[in-house]
């Protein structure tokens, strides 16, 4: 018999981009019927210590609780994980030695969503924490697609980037969208053709202040949702 498939998502980090990852599953999937959508259990614990505090040493490591929440999710039998935070897969190595399911690697999914663009944009801009610029994901993949890369000046992380994001953990869409903008707008302004919204907070706050680069936007948390619902459509098949 074959296994059954089950995802879970390692949330929490935060609240609202793990319901953006749920809501983006379920409004990808096609369904007629409740039977018809992706099984799914969701970890939305978010008392995961900060992880952009971590890695810039103000803070303890979340990576005990990151494991903790793996065991918790491999013991209820899941057949995949997905980790729709960014900057979280700093912890990507030991948390996918530390669990029997596959964890899916959101800027692997989003390098080769990307490569099958056409045309290949020349540059692109990234929109994300400082720890995840800082690990170099999402650039190195660039870099192998020919792509330049186009990062934020400290002055629009210190300005825009980190009070905007915050702004949407407290809740305040609207401000942490009009600050994300601002950012957005100041990369198109340096060249860049396409953005990749890279910290799950940034979709949602465009989004509440209808930008309109949300165009030209690529957002790996839609990838990720589409990467469980076709292992959930091939499964069936």
């Amino acid at each position: 018999m074959a296994e059954p498939l089950l995802i879970g998502i390692l949330g929490g980090m935060g609240p609202l981009a793990t319901l953006d990852l749920w809501q983006k599953i379920i409004a990808g999937t096609p369904a007629r019927r409740d039977q018809d959508h992706v099984p799914l259990v969701v970890w939305n614990v978010p008392q995961i210590p900060d992880r952009q505090a971590a890695l810039a040493g103000r803070g303890e490591s979340p990576l005990p609780a990151l494991l903790r929440a793996i065991q918790q999710l491999n013991a209820l039998g899941v057949s995949h994980i997905a980790l729709p935070c960014n900057t979280a897969h700093h912890w990507y190595p030991q948390l996918a030695a530390a669990s029997r399911a596959p964890l899916l690697h959101i800027a692997d999914l989003t390098a080769r969503h990307l490569a099958a663009v056409a045309p290949l944009p020349a540059r692109v801009g990234l929109i994300a924490t400082e720890g995840t610029l800082a690990a170099g994901w999402y650039q190195q993949r660039l870099s192998a697609l020919g792509i330049t890369p186009l990062l934020p000046e400290r002055q629009e992380m210190d300005n825009q980037f980190v009070p905007g994001c915050y702004a949407v953990k407290r809740g305040e869409l609207r401000l942490g969208g009009e600050l994300l903008h601002q950012l957005a707008g100041a990369l198109v302004a340096r060249g860049a053709q396409r953005l990749i919204l890279a910290c799950t907070e940034v979709p949602p706050a465009l989004q509440a202040v209808a930008s309109p680069l949300q165009a030209i936007a690529i957002d790996p948390t839609h990838i990720l949702a589409q990467a469980c619902i076709d292992l959930w459509l091939d499964k069936r098949r």
